[in-house]
């Protein structure tokens, strides 16, 4: 088995610091690989990229009263909504840490996803190099409109 592991610096996010509404969504074919056959057969066999092209979250920030945007500061909260995937669509909550310098915004999350909730098929052959839960980890930097 050996750690497999990929990078996606394409994805768009909105946020709506009014009411604490965000939206992100991804090009799939936009995840590079440190291997091109893994970039392949991510792509052409688990998520099948062509028929599925993107990936999308809309959401709301659950208490934006415990995130005050006109102090820098960090701050952590909760995230509601729902996970679009190999066009399954699943909930999901994740806690999500906010720092603000100035202007900018930086919101960080880790959190899991099965692979099984977005009906990915994995081949037998190689079943047990797949993890069943992936770890995601996101970085979203935001600037006022």
């Amino acid at each position: 088995m050996e750690n497999i592991e990929a990078h996606n610096e394409q994805v768009l996010s909105m946020m709506d610091v009014t009411n604490g509404e965000i939206a992100a969504s991804m090009l799939m074919k936009s995840f590079h690989f440190k291997k091109a056959l893994m970039q392949e057969h991510f792509n052409e066999k688990y998520i099948e990229s062509d028929k599925f092209p993107k990936a999308t979250f809309k959401g709301k920030i659950k208490d934006l009263s415990k995130l005050d945007l006109t102090k820098d500061g960090k701050y952590s909260v909760e995230v509601e909504g729902e996970i679009t995937i190999h066009g399954e669509t699943q909930p999901l909550k994740a806690n999500v840490d906010f720092e603000v310098k100035g202007k900018t915004i930086t919101a960080n999350s880790t959190f899991p996803l099965r692979v099984k909730d977005f009906k990915i098929t994995i081949p037998t052959v190689v079943i047990k190099n797949i993890a069943e839960v992936v770890e995601v980890k996101v970085s979203f930097n935001y600037q006022p409109a």
